[in-house]
This record gives structure tokens, C-alpha cells and sequence, in this order.
């Protein structure tokens, strides 16, 4: 296929872009431009991960005041450590 000759205008972040990848692998314009919008399309065809799901279990009441640091602390250390 011929390559397209044609003007386009890019926003500031994308320009950024451009321009590390053409300093990291000494790149011309053209060929940054082309391997960022294959980065673009590669990305676009795979589908979406799953949803992430958290599985969670009931524990129970807890065994410690959860409203009262001062008495957490003594049950969980002692009443030495205060």
C-alpha cells in the first residue's frame, strides 16, 4: 500500500508522545506517528478484562471495640501498655 500523504494537527499530549518516542528510538515523524496510532488500534480490537468482582464473607461481630480506640488497645495489648 502507498503511503498517504496528508496534514494533520495534534493536540500538545499527543505531540508529547511523538516526540519521546522519537527521541527513545530515533524515529522520524512519520514512523512515530504511524507506531503510536498501531499501538491505538491493537489496543481498540482486544476486548474489555472482566469486571473485577470482590468476593466478601460476613465475619461476624467484632471481637474488640471498633468505637473506642483506648479499649481496642487494652484488649488486643493489655493494660500494661498504656
Amino acid at each position: 500500500m502507498q503511503p498517504v500523504r496528508t496534514t494533520v494537527n495534534l493536540d500538545d499530549d499527543v505531540l508529547q508522545a511523538v516526540e519521546a518516542l522519537r527521541a527513545e528510538r530515533g524515529l522520524r515523524l512519520s514512523e512515530a506517528v504511524n507506531e503510536l496510532v498501531r499501538r491505538a488500534v491493537a489496543l481498540a480490537d482486544q476486548p474489555d478484562p472482566a469486571p473485577f468482582r470482590q468476593e466478601v464473607s460476613s465475619m461476624g461481630a467484632a471481637l474488640v471495640p471498633m468505637d473506642d480506640i483506648a479499649a481496642a488497645l487494652e484488649h488486643l495489648e493489655g493494660p500494661a501498655q498504656r
